[in-house]
């Protein structure tokens, strides 16, 4: 597997616990918008520790970036990668995933999976292609929410954004199930972009299913 040392060239706050790392791009390196790469921290220890992460910038900039939430509450490879500034260096290595854009449908993330998205929907805007689409986005409060003004950039009125915790004024509450998509989802025929926890993208693929949507309409990382 090809692996490529680059260095850190700026770090980003993006919500509370959300940073973008913007990362040196090899020559010649180009992806499909919501795919990903394995990354490492080049540091003692670390350099074999890999974990996927999406890329979320566009293959005509000349840099990469990461979107990235960091967890605290362990001392694991996202913890290690907030702790980074600029010059630090990362591993990333060839780039794979099946999540990518198939034609206008549903984007259903929660959480930080709405990462493979974000490639893709700036691509879209960038392309004029956005409209058709439309997003459900879970949370479970507001400042957890990623990039919530450029998503309502891209898609206007077509961005929701569902709160799990709380009674925020201005967002829905609730959760992306069954009854939701039953009652929003308007258009079978559409292709459907999921990812998100396990549990939630096994519940919403389930819902689907119910709703008769066919398998290859559900786009997802396997």
């Amino acid at each position: 597997m090809e692996k490529h040392i680059v260095k850190i060239l700026s770090v980003t706050e993006v919500t509370h616990d959300v940073k973008s790392i913007r990362i040196e791009k090899p020559a010649g390196y180009r992806f499909t918008p919501g795919q990903a790469t394995e990354v490492s921290v080049n540091k003692p220890g670390w350099e074999e520790e890999r974990r996927p992460f999406t890329f979320t910038s566009l293959n005509d900039e000349p840099t990469l970036e990461f979107t990235i939430k960091g967890y605290k509450d362990h001392n694991g490879m996202t913890n290690q990668i907030h702790r980074l500034a600029v010059g630090d260096q990362l591993i990333i290595r060839d780039v794979w995933g099946a999540i990518e854009y198939k034609g206008p449908g549903y984007f259903i993330a929660g959480g930080a999976g709405i990462t493979p998205f974000i490639a893709i929907l700036r691509q879209l805007k960038k392309d004029g292609q956005a409209s058709g689409n439309v997003l459900y986005f879970s949370n479970k409060t507001a400042l957890d929410v990623i990039l919530e003004n450029e998503l309502y950039d891209i898609l206007g009125t077509d961005a929701h954004f569902i709160l799990t915790k709380g009674d925020t004024h201005g967002y829905r509450h609730g959760y992306i199930d069954k009854v939701f998509l039953d009652t929003n989802v308007t258009d079978l025929r559409k292709h459907f972009y999921v990812c998100g926890p396990d549990k939630m993208i096994s519940d919403v693929n389930g819902a689907l299913e119910q709703m008769g949507v066919q398998p290859d309409a559900v786009v997802f990382e396997k």
